[in-house]
């Protein structure tokens, strides 16, 4: 299984963005074909001082393949034209794959 990871930084309006993000973005990714499932999560803290994250996410997808034709996907290019409407500067992605315990 592989995933791609976005990291959000924390937004000047947190409230704004949540309603961004999970009333618009959240289901325009549900629509992009392959995928398998989301996972989002609210960074609450950290170790040391205050975490510069907000929220993570995580797309899976069974394998690299699939990932990339959903990346190519017309579902996706809208989800991405609709999340830089408002977290342009915000988002890091990252591929990652899963490996044994």
């Amino acid at each position: 299984m592989v995933k791609l990871i976005a990291l959000f930084r924390k937004p000047a309006d947190p409230a704004a963005f949540d309603r961004a993000y999970f009333e618009t973005h959240v289901p325009l990714v549900r629509q992009v074909p392959e995928l398998r499932r989301v996972e989002v999560a609210r960074i609450t803290g950290a170790p040391r001082g205050e975490p510069e994250y907000y929220l993570m996410a995580a797309m899976y997808f069974d394998d690299r393949a699939a990932m990339d034709r959903a990346m190519a996907s017309p579902e996706n290019a809208a989800a991405g034209k609709n999340l830089m409407g408002f977290a342009k500067g915000l988002v890091t992605f990252m591929f990652a794959e899963e490996v044994g315990e």
